[in-house]
């Protein structure tokens, strides 16, 4: 993990004292809010229904032991005692005082946490794979990408007000499990002839005009690649729009501009820089950043480990329905990730309370190399376990509500904070997201069904990924109404697409019926017990759900 040096550590506090100048002549009238928000959103602090909410950045989405108790300790004295993990791998507390921010901000530069450019139309946190570092099939650990991405972004001066929000997202497996598809800029990491390079993709998004990223280089090779992050950056200054924001990412200007003349424009942008433009990125650099996040010494796991593993999942039958289904394989033999869901049937999707953070740190800190991640499926992981500590994992885990099997299950949905939180949203999200987890309550029907995201969106803003969703839902207002756009077929992984709305909308309480229909119709139809639903609908289309999904309507 990277640690911060002497001049992070002043740049941190720096921010820090900035802005509690800016609280204290905002709370005295000094400025107004319309002179304070770009100043407060700069900061990760929103406005939202009923109070501040303030959102922390978790570069690519990994803690350590000490993180985790510093944003446990965060919400237990400043908060309502929990927080809600984002999409973004980023923490928001939703009931802060404004008044209290400042000491918050100060409280979390103790720990190397802040909030700089969680919002705002700048470069945002920059995300990755959830098992980087630990996935058998990476090219390799992405993670000091991010790292050099996120120095290189932070306080860019020419990109400190883009036309709109902007977001990277890296990834490095044969699977894609950081979305890039979907995402302002996704980089994918590639090796040819021993050389590191980047297959990059730009104008993916989602929101109100869902688009699929254009592939604008097959290979940049890495000593190159910040050089032609500026490119694409100044070239999406130039051209983005800013007389509407609905129209202002960059998605609108790929599409706009088209694939072939937007990769012609960044092509004569990076030939065009000079020698003193470029930036200096030596091996030595890399090679710095790199050692940061050296693999943990792992320890040996014998045979008899590996038995006692076994012999745990017979003895306990419900161990082994989590260990099936929570544990992702790693590359390292004796070893597992564990998914620590942050889904329970009822719960609110992402919500975490202070004193389970805290059984989380600790867990990581004795049995996990003193690792810990942030899904961009609202979920924590431990990437690196031993399978002789994983029974002590999962009893702890379960002590205090933790160790859901669930993982990439029907009730592992995806859950924006809706009209419960949010003052952009149209409709509610975690109760439709509730109530769809009790239809799927039984662990034996949950595991019939198999692998099945379901994403749900309070506005059409979609931060809930409605539109990759297998099931996609997405709440709406008409005329004074909630209402729910139900769409199907969409994926984030190497496979990415959009989902296709099905038909009209459905009242709040037709949704979860809804959701079963579309599912019993898929356990009738599909080839075998291990053909998963989003390959059924591949095979068969929508046309053969929508008769069910409006069957009762």
């Amino acid at each position: 993990m990277y640690r911060y040096d002497e001049f992070d550590a002043r740049l941190v506090q720096d921010r820090v004292d900035q802005f509690r100048g800016q609280v204290t002549r905002r709370l005295s009238g000094e400025l107004l809010e319309n002179e304070f928000k770009p100043l407060r959103l700069q900061n990760g602090v929103y406005l939202q229904l009923h109070a501040y909410m303030l959102r922390v950045a978790i570069p690519y989405g990994q803690l350590n032991g000490a993180k985790l108790r510093k944003l446990a300790e965060v919400s237990r004295v400043y908060d309502k005692g929990y927080g809600h993990f984002t999409t973004r791998q980023n923490i928001q507390f939703n009931w802060v005082g404004l008044k209290d921010i400042p000491d918050i901000l100060e409280s979390l530069a103790e720990a190397e946490l802040h909030a700089i450019q969680t919002s705002g139309n700048c470069i945002r946190n920059v995300t990755t794979d959830h098992y980087a570092g630990a996935a058998a099939d990476e090219v390799m650990d992405p993670r000091p990408w991010c790292e050099i991405i996120r120095q290189w972004s932070t306080f860019h001066p020419e990109f400190a007000f883009l036309p709109r929000k902007f977001k990277i997202a890296v990834t490095a497996g044969v699977h894609d499990r950081a979305a890039i598809a979907v995402h302002d800029i996704g980089l994918r990491i590639l090796k040819r002839d021993g050389v590191v390079g980047f297959e990059v993709h730009v104008g993916g998004g989602q929101g109100r005009t869902p688009i699929l990223a254009a592939k604008v280089s097959d290979f940049v090779p890495e000593a190159e690649i910040l050089d032609y992050l500026e490119a694409v950056l100044r070239v999406y200054n130039l051209y983005g729009r800013r007389d509407n924001k609905y129209k202002a990412r960059i998605k609108i200007l790929v599409t706009e501009l088209g694939e072939a003349e937007f990769t012609r424009h960044v092509a004569e942008e990076f030939s065009a820089q000079r020698a003193h433009e470029k930036i200096a990125l030596p091996k030595e650099e890399i090679d710095r950043i790199h050692a940061y996040f050296a693999a943990p010494d792992f320890e040996a796991v014998t045979a008899a480990g590996e038995a006692m593993f076994a012999a745990a999942k017979d003895a306990e039958p419900r161990f082994a329905a989590w260990a099936d289904v929570n544990l992702h394989p790693h590359k390292q033999p004796g070893h597992a990730s564990v998914t620590v869901s942050l889904k329970p049937i009822g719960g609110a999707a992402g919500d975490a309370t202070a004193d389970q953070m805290d059984v989380v740190a600790g867990l990581a800190e004795r049995f996990a190399y003193d690792d810990i991640r942030v899904s961009h499926a609202q979920n924590l992981v431990l990437p690196h376990v031993p399978v002789t500590q994983l029974y002590a994992v999962w009893q702890a885990l379960d002590a205090v509500g933790l160790a859901t099997a669930n993982e990439s299950l029907i009730t592992d949905l995806i859950v924006c904070p809706g009209l419960d939180y949010c003052n952009l949203a149209n409709a509610r999200s975690i109760p439709v997201g509730q109530a769809i987890q009790r239809v799927f309550a039984d662990p034996a029907y949950e595991r019939e069904i198999g692998r099945l995201h379901i994403n749900i969106s309070g506005c059409i803003n979609a931060c809930g990924h409605h539109h990759v969703g297998h099931i996609g839902i997405l709440g709406v207002d008409r005329k004074g109404e909630e209402v729910y756009q139900i769409s199907l077929g969409g994926r984030a992984d190497e496979k990415a697409a959009i989902g296709e709305i099905a038909g009209p909308a459905l009242s709040v309480d037709e949704v979860p019926g809804a959701v079963k229909r579309i599912v019993d119709a898929y356990l009738s139809i599909r080839s075998g017990p291990d053909e998963l639903f989003i390959d059924t609908l591949a095979r068969t289309g929508a046309e053969s759900f929508r008769g069910a999904l409006y069957a009762a309507a």
